[in-house]
């Protein structure tokens, strides 16, 4: 999946990156998620569909 300009997209922390320098941040767009380095705001993202982010996160609990 591939989302268009995320300019606009409200980007927050995630929950998972804790309290260490590296995090990752997301933001709902469209029907789906999509994911970043925190410490490079213009570089690529990635992109999930609501399926697949459930998924990646049900895989974090393991």
């Amino acid at each position: 999946m591939k989302h268009g300009d995320l300019s606009d997209a409200a980007w927050r922390k995630s929950s998972f990156s804790g309290e260490g320098p590296s995090c990752v941040e997301i933001a709902p767009v469209g029907d789906g998620v999509a994911a970043r380095d925190s410490k490079n705001l213009t570089g690529p993202t990635l992109s999930f569909t609501i399926e697949q982010w459930r998924k990646f996160l049900a895989g974090l609990d393991q």
